[in-house]
């Protein structure tokens, strides 16, 4: 066979892979429902975790799925089945759903947990391809993860199903992820390193604080506030009141408009040439969201204030690009 014969008879096989796949998706979104959405409420509405548990590639699937549940917002653990007839079923509480995942329904491990499961009370959710199998019959809620075909040419080998399961895992994290509210800075509790994690850094964790802030009163010079400017290095200073509250801010650009339409520029105390109502950010904000105003309006630096209005920081945008968040 040539070199381009067999390039093509594999990339028809890898192209065959993809069409089953993809048509075994398309089966399983096209049933999704009622069962779906009670699994949805019995995990939202549990005291305790989701613990996850399925034998060789299901137990694989499972381990993904429940990093997917704790990384978002939903207590979740793994839990081997055979290790579960063992001891390790101790990792299961009152309180807690199991999650069982097994295509035949029949996984001789999963089976010998669960009279030990009824008996602690807990709900079983049951990711099965076989609605009438032992582990269906005993499940609360049954999601099918049937597939007409595998895309393994002997029929043995997990892939259509696996593909299934995971998706459906995955739709049921991000169900609970909209059902609970879960916001981006709840992503971002749950994701303190790597990249993700500079992503979802909050303006309170790279703002300048204290004495690093630029502040002057209505009543400075204009003289002391181009000081202020210069010395904090910022390109503005913040104009506050005597509680510390802003009020308004005046930029590089404000003192050099000024210096051209003044004779008398000198003359002039910071509450004349302030800007009221500057963009501001919040010390809880995601540092990118801050980092999108500077870039909507043209800007490299904002004021940090509370909701009482208080200024409680500055930050520059070089501070954001250093972080590492863009």
């Amino acid at each position: 066979m040539s070199d381009s014969a067999e390039k093509e008879r594999i990339l028809s096989v890898a192209r065959r892979v993809l069409s089953i796949e993809e048509k075994s998706l398309r089966t399983v979104h096209e049933r999704l429902g009622g069962e779906f959405y009670q699994a949805v409420e019995e995990i939202a509405s549990c005291k305790g975790r989701v613990v996850f548990t399925g034998m060789g590639k299901s137990g694989l699937v499972c381990r993904k799925i429940a990093a997917t549940f704790a990384s978002t917002g939903t207590p979740a653990l793994f839990l081997h089945p055979a290790e579960g007839g063992h001891g390790d079923l101790g990792m299961l509480t009152r309180g807690d759903i199991l999650v069982a995942v097994s295509n035949s329904g029949e996984t001789e491990e999963l089976i010998r947990l669960l009279p030990a499961v009824k008996r602690l009370g807990v709900s079983i959710i049951c990711l099965t391809g076989k609605g009438n199998s032992t582990m269906a019959k005993r499940a609360d809620v049954v999601l099918d993860i049937s597939v007409t075909e595998e895309a393994c040419p002997l029929g043995l080998a997990p892939t259509a199903s696996t593909i299934v399961t995971m998706a459906l895992g995955d739709a049921l994290a991000v169900a609970l992820l909209e059902r609970r509210g879960f916001t981006e800075e709840d992503f971002a509790f749950f994701h303190p390193g790597g990249a993700i994690g500079k992503r979802l850094l909050t303006v309170s964790d790279i703002m300048h604080v204290g004495d690093e802030i630029p502040r002057v009163s209505p009543g400075t010079p204009v003289r002391v506030a181009l000081f202020e400017i210069t010395s904090k290095n910022f390109g503005f200073t913040a104009v506050v009141d005597s509680d510390d509250r802003l009020l308004g801010i005046i930029t590089d650009g404000d003192l050099r408009r000024l210096l051209e339409k003044e004779n008398d520029p000198l003359s002039f105390e910071a509450g004349d040439i302030m800007t009221r109502d500057p963009k501001t950010t919040g010390p809880d904000a995601l540092a990118a969201k801050a980092l999108q105003i500077m870039e909507s309006f043209a800007i490299t630096g904002l004021v940090v204030v509370n909701e009482e209005g208080f200024v409680t920081g500055v930050l520059h945008m070089h501070d954001i690009l250093k972080s590492g968040v863009a």
